[in-house]
């Protein structure tokens, strides 16, 4: 099966950005720039991150690439190759297989990453993907990190928040474009993607950075996804943006003038200041005069 698949993979990626060695070999080969190289990785598995049952595996492979993408986006990096390795189940492999690989491939044609290679394995167990991203800082540049934000600075959002699970989760859209045409305009002093959660992965951020939050509640831009999901579940649209995850946005720290001209900027993604970022650590608001702490939640990872 395994030979097989990889003769079909050359021949369905051979219009793919390509590697000086890719698939077929024991290692690839990866001419890097003459910049810093970022790499990430990122698992998902049936029945945590998707249902193969009731969900379309394209959709699944694109989020296992996207996923990786948002980290990328989040480092102010710019994608160059995967590594994908597929666990597969018996049962039809071969199928699964190729149904994840079209999602997977859509994902790279879109943000021109190369699939440098990987492994395909089965087994008696749940279907899992693992995709490791390789990227690269622009020359001159540095990467963006969760603990560099700075007093004073504001914090900006991409996108809208909550709700995710009602279906986006699965086709996120990683703000690559974003990235990289704020690199032109403004010095990012921290940056951090959410995958677990708006306020978790904001307060992540912050703790990193030795900082805390002073938050405009009322601006955190609530997804219609989150509206909708609350008349279903009982809990207000703003808890289902503060907590949910899965949003794959990004969070900006940057200087007052920079988030001016950022805001007042023609962008590939709308952009909304949340807040700014303050001495005492944590999330707060301001409420008659006096801060009011408020607790971050969203997925934890088990240890």
């Amino acid at each position: 099966m395994e030979q097989s698949f990889l003769a079909y993979l050359r021949g369905r990626t051979r219009d793919l950005r390509q590697v000086d060695v890719g698939i077929g070999d024991d290692a690839a080969v990866i001419r890097s720039p003459r910049s810093p190289m970022v790499v990430c990785a990122d698992q998902i598995i049936d029945g945590v991150d998707f249902d193969r049952q009731s969900q379309d595996l394209a959709d699944v492979g694109y989020k296992a690439m996207a996923i990786n993408l948002s980290d990328i986006a989040a480092m102010g990096a710019v994608p160059d190759s995967a590594i994908v390795t597929l666990t597969l189940p018996q049962d039809d492999a071969t199928i699964i297989a190729g149904d994840c690989y079209e999602g997977i491939i859509e994902a790279a044609k879109r943000f021109d990453v190369a699939i440098a290679g990987g492994d395909i394995s089965t087994y008696d167990g749940p279907l899992a993907i693992n995709v490791a991203l390789l990227g690269h800082i622009t020359e001159g540049g540095r990467p963006w990190l969760r603990s560099e934000a700075q007093e004073g600075d504001v914090v900006l959002a991409t996108g809208q928040f909550g709700g995710s699970l009602r279906g986006r989760h699965l086709r996120p859209e990683p703000r690559i474009e974003f990235a990289t045409a704020v690199r032109q305009l403004a010095d990012v002093h921290a940056a951090i993607d959410v995958s677990d959660g708006f306020s978790l992965d904001l307060d992540r951020l912050c703790a990193s950075s030795g900082y805390g939050v002073e938050l405009d509640v009322d601006a955190i831009p609530i997804h219609p996804d989150a509206v909708a999901m609350s008349a279903k579940s009982g809990k207000s649209a703003f808890h289902h943006a503060w907590s949910d995850g899965e949003d794959f946005e990004l969070l900006l720290s940057v200087s007052p003038e920079d988030a001016d001209r950022l805001l007042s900027a023609t962008l590939p993604a709308p952009i909304t200041a949340v807040g700014k970022i303050i001495g005492r650590t944590g999330l707060w608001k301001m409420q008659s005069g006096k801060y009011i702490r408020m607790a971050p939640q969203g997925y934890q990872h088990t240890e």
